[in-house]
């Protein structure tokens, strides 16, 4: 085995020899990335925050989730002098993909290989991703395996110049031991861990690891990993605390690692995103206020921290964190300190806590804030606070050095009495379904039927109604019937709180068009009746024939009851008579 993978790296270097070529040299345990000739070890961070600002602190590049903006992200790293890893969605088993259909992965073979063929010389690449956990819940793995190194083998075919990786959900033995076997083609492991990031180098050896490895994503313990308090919500670490997580990790990890297994990584994530918490992951604030996990990788990539550092904060101490009664109190208090020795402001604010803890794609939207629950104390280190009714809350102290950079810590409360209304606020109208650029609000996890027959890409970059993606469909059936559900919170059917209040709205909005025309679908907004949480309307367009050019469509819903909306949207198909494809795009409510 030791001997293939040395010769295979042996070819590798032999045949990437044009300017611009990305090639891992080395061997038997000891590799390095080299690019236009030169070491090049990752320094990088994962997700959508601004690309100057990663530039500026260190960084030298980026990974993207998803292929379909694929020109746009490269262009922007070749901007901002960075690269970029261009990863590629791989259907997964809990979204209807099956690895033992062959019609379907030579499908998604020939998508990746349209991409390929156009972007294989842009100047900023720097390799190539081939999914991202699809191992998860798998029942066909051998078959997922064989796939990504049949897809892999088909790219290095049209690109010689390129890696190629695929990437893992942390590393039991047995994804090492499967990826040694099945994947021959592929040159690196892409290992995204978190509560584990420390061992990662230590289990990967002992795993039987001996390809190189890149951290594709890494960050604090996930909310799934962390303790909980007596009423079941995720403890979260301070913004301090987090900035010695990341340096740990980086100096043990990854430039502990480094000329051997590791050629870089990835942090998570580079900018905002809501998932569990407002800041679970996020390495900056929403105005992209410097946090001090930024200053760590900053210091680790170049050796010096910023000029001006975070502030540091400690945890929040309560008076108590389960209030018995309804319309009681409690105090919060929290110490900080600015190592530049900055003026602080402070910022509490009190939040619904999350109806998920799942993992959740893009992200959750921001959840609903009380001011009115800080009684006293606001902007001081010390305050009252009153929580607005029954339910579970997450409060917040945030300090700001004025400088552009901020501490944050929070702790859970439980609250009784009725549910705080102010969760089902009224949203600003328009409101989106899907949109590029638009936050994800509900999630398409509700697939229903021949769930096996349905493909569906949410970020097809061809022939977009607007912007660069737009959503792929194909139902590669003749009979039965299937659809997909967008969920909010996502794989609920009325078990669990959620939704929007989409009060004012007066029609769901979208765009469609058939691959062939004629294609006949069902679209509706609402599905769950007779539930704990049910959608307060239903609303359908049934048995619309789609054109082949892109099309305006309409769900009138002036008069019904939004304060509840669940299920955002919806398609259904029924015995189509052949396989079929559409797409969508922009889909919205509008007070029109």
């Amino acid at each position: 085995m030791r001997k293939n993978i040395i010769r295979f790296f042996v070819m590798n270097m032999m045949t990437a020899s044009l300017f611009g070529a990305v090639v891992i040299k080395g061997s038997d345990g000891n590799f390095t990335l080299e690019r236009n000739g030169k070491p090049y070890f990752i320094k990088g961070g994962g997700g959508g925050g601004p690309k100057d600002l990663l530039a500026e602190v260190g960084g030298n590049s980026f990974r993207t989730w998803g292929a379909g903006t694929a020109q746009k992200e490269l262009d922007i790293a070749q901007k901002n002098g960075l690269t970029a890893t261009i990863r590629f969605w791989f259907g997964h088993q809990q979204h209807g993909f099956d690895y033992s259909n062959p019609a379907a992965l030579e499908k998604q073979k020939e998508d990746v290989l349209k991409v390929v063929r156009r972007l294989k010389d842009h100047p900023a690449l720097l390799m190539w991703a081939l999914g991202n956990e699809m191992e998860i819940g798998n029942q066909h793995r051998e078959e997922m395996w064989k796939h990504i190194d049949d897809v892999a083998k088909a790219v290095k075919a049209i690109d010689p110049n390129h890696p190629i990786m695929t990437v893992v959900a942390e590393i039991p033995d047995r994804n090492v031991r499967e990826f040694n076997r099945f994947c021959p083609s592929v040159d690196i492991l892409g290992i995204n861990t978190y509560g584990g990031s420390a061992s990662i180098g230590e289990r990967y050896r002992k795993a039987g690891g001996v390809k190189p490895y890149i951290i594709t994503e890494f960050g604090p313990p996930g909310q799934w990993e962390v303790g909980k308090t007596s009423f079941g919500c995720p403890r979260e670490m301070t913004s301090t605390e987090k900035a010695k997580w990341y340096a740990d990790v980086y100096k043990k990890t990854i430039e502990g690692e480094r000329n051997k297994l590791c050629l870089g990584s990835y942090a998570f994530t580079w900018g905002h995103k809501v998932e569990a918490t407002p800041t679970w992951y996020g390495l900056l604030l929403p105005d992209n206020t410097r946090l001090g996990a930024t200053d760590a990788l900053q210091e680790c990539w170049t050796g010096k921290g910023p000029a001006n550092r975070c502030p540091e904060i400690s945890h929040i101490k309560v008076s108590r964190d389960d209030v018995k009664e309804a319309g009681g109190t409690l105090t919060a208090e929290a110490t900080a300190k600015d190592p530049d020795g900055d003026k602080l402001t402070w910022k509490w604010v009190l939040v619904k806590e999350a109806s998920t803890y799942a993992v959740t794609g893009t992200g959750e939207p921001t959840p609903p804030g009380f001011p009115e629950a800080i009684i006293k104390g606001q902007g001081t280190s010390r305050v009252e606070v009153k929580l607005p009714g029954g339910g579970k809350f997450r409060l917040y102290a945030y300090v700001f050095d004025g400088k552009g950079s901020g501490a944050y810590a929070n702790i859970a409360l439980q609250g009784t009495g009725a549910v705080a209304v102010e969760s089902k606020q009224p949203q600003r109208l328009p409101f989106y379904v899907y949109a590029n650029g638009a936050p994800e609000t509900w999630y398409a996890s509700g697939y229903m039927g021949n769930t096996g027959a349905i493909q569906m890409d949410l970020t097809h970059g061809k022939n977009p109604h607007s912007g660069d993606t737009c959503i792929k469909v194909s139902y590669n059936a003749s009979d039965n019937w299937a659809g997909v559900l967008w969920q909010h919170p996502a794989n609920d059917w009325g078990e669990q709180d959620g939704g929007f209040n989409l009060k004012g709205a007066g029609t769901l909005v979208f765009w469609a068009r058939g691959e062939k025309g004629g294609e006949k679908v069902s679209f509706k907004v609402g599905s769950i009746q007779n539930a704990k949480y049910s959608d307060t309307v239903i609303a359908e367009l049934k048995d619309i024939k789609l054109k082949t050019e892109w099309t305006r469509y309409r769900i009138p819903l002036d008069g019904r009851d939004l304060t509840r909306v669940k299920t955002g949207f919806g398609w259904v198909v029924a015995n189509p008579g052949e396989s079929i494809t559409f797409y969508l795009d922009d889909i919205y409510y509008t007070a029109d």
